[in-house]
């Protein structure tokens, strides 16, 4: 079976062919358009710009994605209707539904949280069930209990907030660029310790709830008490604590909960999986710990074709007619 996804929900405009046959997965192709250096003057993702830039390319990916393949080989579309940015979600929806009806071919929408949680299977056959999915990510950090595809309880949450966005925060109070997270992480692979001291907020409070703002702002109070020379030097510092707080949060509600719920599998999808410190804190921990490839780890539609491909398996219904972009769409 052939699955072509797409993806839109912020600013990478993706699309990917994915090939299914019994338990073996191929990505035939992952092809994404990045809008970085068109949001670094912002400092953050702008979605009027973000939607227009989707709208002028999104046909042509799609079109790459599908290489030497006509639209009639492909079996199944798969798109990503929420959550994310409106306007964006828009037009990938848009985009599906189009060439869904024309073509002739079923349409799912798929939840674009769900699409993280599964990445890893794009690498990985073995992972068992229960497991908990650690979703990291610029505007997202939530862990979720899967007890099977399709079969998901969100168990915590960040009440302000999400670690990306965190990261993204304290990089523009630095004065690094944006994105965030690879900047703080190179000035923090710099230095090996910190005079520095941040919270760690709730990190023993006995639910999985999350809160970043409070950290961001304890950043802020060390940096108002420099100069601009003083920030300079202490830049790599500040960052290996801010860091390493972040870390110490993550991993210790992750393996309390695993804890609670006596699951079989650790599962973690994100942008923020990418992060280096992150991967090898959590493949430390006594579970089995799956993580998507450094190509899956972003937003891409491999993950939105493999969960549109498994959403298909559970309902086996055209929703052409019947999908809506929902910002707020929840899993």
């Amino acid at each position: 079976m052939k699955i072509l996804g797409i993806e839109s929900s912020c600013d990478e405009t993706a699309s990917s062919l994915l090939e299914v046959k019994g338990k073996n997965i191929k990505v035939l192709s992952n092809v994404i358009s990045s809008q970085i250096n068109i949001h670094k003057k912002y400092g953050g993702v702008v979605p009027e710009v973000a939607a227009r830039r989707h709208t002028e390319v999104i046909f042509d990916i799609i079109k790459k994605a599908l290489l030497k393949n006509n639209i009639k080989d492909v079996d199944l579309i798969a798109v990503t209707n929420g959550p994310g940015l409106a306007t964006s979600l828009r037009v990938g929806v848009l985009a599906g539904q189009s060439i869904a009806s024309l073509a002739k071919k079923p349409l799912v929408g798929v939840n674009h949280i769900e699409a993280h949680l599964l990445s890893p299977f794009l690498n990985n056959k073995n992972i068992k069930f229960p497991a908990i999915g650690l979703i990291v990510s610029g505007g997202h950090t939530e862990l979720i209990l899967i007890k099977d595809f399709g079969k998901y309880k969100l168990i915590g949450e960040t009440r302000d907030d999400a670690v990306g966005e965190a990261y993204d925060k304290v990089a523009k109070m630095l004065g690094l660029r944006y994105p965030g997270g690879p900047e703080v992480f190179a000035q923090a692979e710099k230095v090996s310790k910190s005079d520095i001291v941040l919270p760690r907020p709730m990190i023993n409070t006995k639910d999985f709830d999350f809160s970043f703002s409070g950290l961001k702002t304890a950043v802020l109070y060390v940096i108002k008490k420099m100069d601009k020379k003083q920030i300079k030097k202490m830049t790599p510092q500040i960052c290996y604590e801010f860091q390493q707080a972040v870390l110490d949060v993550l991993i210790k509600k992750t393996k309390n909960s695993a804890d609670k719920y006596k699951v079989k599998s650790i599962i973690i999808g994100g942008g923020v999986s990418a992060n280096k410190r992150l991967r090898e804190a959590l493949e430390n921990l006594d579970y089995p710990v799956y993580l998507p490839n450094m190509d899956y780890t972003g937003d891409n539609a491999s993950m939105i074709a493999f969960a549109g491909y498994k959403k298909w398996q559970r309902i086996k219904k055209n929703e052409v007619l019947k999908i809506k972009a929902d910002a707020n769409l929840k899993i």
